[in-house]
């Protein structure tokens, strides 16, 4: 639904970024009735948040297009609604996405409700991200930059929330908006995209994890259940990684790099193998649950689409066969490598974001072979909690927007 800009009075979730703040200043250019508001959605008293910086790169953008800024602080609800299930979803041996829940919670549920408390007809965000409209349906749509598309952190979206979001970035390519933002004076034009947890900020991971959750350290064994070492803690190691698994050096195996396989729970035991397409990381099929219909329903009960398992990757074909309102089993025309339980299959039809899940097991007929070549019974185990793509994944999330 096109608006009158003159008579639409839109709030920009404004992040100190130079993405927001090419958001508004392409509605100030198009009429529209603009203001700021800067969310603080962690407290700023340690040297790794960057909150204070942020709002003054935000403040300073805001007078530069005269515009009101105001703040709101929303550390309260993040703690209760998303930091709190990041914490519980690694004891649990899975993987949460923190950025797509804090799209559902925060930026489009708490400060939706705020800035239409303050009068907004539209919120607007720096997301890669478009609306489209079919018949009387919003849809939500891929961004117009394939590397920048951020529709994936976006499906859990529903229609009140995408009739009152305008994505002013999403029909540009990055060069371009900041060839833009030089071009208007705007002094964040070259600010580095902000990436990996927000509340993290340049801290390593790991440190950060260990002062919520205590590390057990373990076993490290082969796919043939040969102990060849140590681990620190089954919450810090990924699916698929590579790197800082400390296995070098031994007498008899080949010098191909070593590899996460699995974590097994029930016995705090990290698997791994060696080769980066070993047979292992790879899985035909998924069962998601926590499912969420952009347009509230699925297309079909089955029906063929593309997926996401993991942000920037390559569109997967699949095939989907919906079992309930909340669960559905995909299954991919070819096997997936480093599927992790607790991220989100996203699914797609063309340009258009359909709704997506959570993954939550494997295919479990190869999981019982794991467990029968490390001697254990590992399969429930390993459909339970895989490991943390931080650097893939989450990482490569954009949280200034």
């Amino acid at each position: 639904m096109r608006r009158d800009p003159k008579n639409t009075n839109v709030i920009v979730g404004m992040s100190g970024g130079v993405d927001s703040s090419v958001a508004a200043l392409r509605l100030v250019e198009q009429g529209y009735s603009v203001s700021g508001i800067f969310m603080q959605n962690w407290e700023d008293d340690d040297e790794h948040c960057t909150a204070r910086q942020d709002y003054k790169d935000a403040k300073g953008v805001a007078d530069k297009l005269n515009i009101p800024l105001s703040t709101v602080n929303f550390a309260d609800e993040y703690w209760e609604r998303v930091f709190a299930h990041f914490l519980t979803e690694y004891g649990a041996g899975r993987t949460p996405n923190p950025d797509i829940l804090c799209n559902k919670e925060i930026k489009f549920n708490a400060f939706l409700d705020h800035a239409q408390e303050q009068g907004a007809d539209v919120i607007a965000t720096g997301h890669y991200a478009q609306v489209g409209y079919l018949s009387d349906q919003v849809q939500l749509l891929r961004g117009h930059d394939n590397n920048k598309d951020q529709s994936y952190f976006l499906y859990t979206l529903n229609q009140k929330q995408l009739g009152a979001t305008l994505f002013p970035v999403g029909d540009m390519d990055k060069p371009v908006l900041r060839a833009m933002a030089q071009d208007a004076g705007i002094h964040v034009h070259n600010k580095k995209d902000s990436t990996g947890i927000c509340f993290i900020g340049e801290r390593k991971f790991n440190s950060f994890l260990a002062e919520y959750l205590p590390a057990q350290p373990g076993d490290i064994r082969t796919d043939a259940g040969e102990k060849i070492g140590n681990h620190n803690g089954l919450m810090f190691y990924t699916l698929g990684q590579r790197q800082g698994l400390g296995i070098g050096g031994l007498a008899k195996a080949e010098e191909t790099p070593w590899y996460v396989l699995a974590k097994s729970l029930s016995d705090n035991t990290l698997i791994v193998g060696q080769g980066h397409d070993h047979p292992m990381l790879f899985r035909p099929e998924l069962h998601s649950h926590d499912m969420h219909w952009v347009q509230g329903a699925p297309p079909d009960n089955e029906f063929s689409c593309t997926a996401k398992v993991r942000y920037r990757q390559q569109d997967q074909k699949a095939s989907v066969r919906v079992l309930s309102p909340e669960h559905m089993h995909v299954r991919f025309k070819e096997p997936v490598r480093a599927i992790t339980p607790g991220q989100s299959i996203v699914l797609y039809k063309d340009s258009v974001c359909l709704g997506g899940g959570i993954i939550s097991d494997f295919n479990h007929s190869v999981g019982k072979e794991v467990g029968k070549e490390v001697g254990k019974e590992v399969g429930n185990d390993i459909g339970n909690g895989a490991g943390y793509d931080a650097g893939n994944d989450a990482g490569n999330a954009p949280a200034a927007v």
